[in-house]
């Protein structure tokens, strides 16, 4: 993204008080103890097993370890997961090929 447009997002984001997450596409991530955990601003999955889920982002992955994963539910930019979370990590990248 060039470095102009990120300005302008985040100057508009500070002047209407917006989320960042929301103005510059960046994943809000929300985890409840070490069993539940919600992602927004996904771009899609690349991997899920019951020990591992990746996520791809707009610029990286975001992979969730744990034991006994269940996607609850997912749409188009969220997905909701439970089980025993061990881990989350996000890995900055280029833009995600989906």
């Amino acid at each position: 993204m060039p470095r102009v447009v990120r300005k302008l997002r985040n100057w508009t984001a500070r002047f209407l008080d917006l989320p960042q997450d929301v103005v510059q596409n960046v994943p809000r991530i929300t985890m409840i103890g070490g069993i539940q955990l919600t992602v927004e601003n996904h771009r899609g999955v690349l991997h899920f097993s019951p020990d591992t889920l990746r996520l791809a982002m707009e610029r990286g992955e975001l992979e969730i370890t744990g034991t006994e994963l269940v996607i609850r539910n997912i749409g188009a930019e969220e997905v909701f997961v439970e089980g025993t979370i061990t881990g989350v990590k996000l890995s900055a990248g280029g833009a995600s090929n989906h």
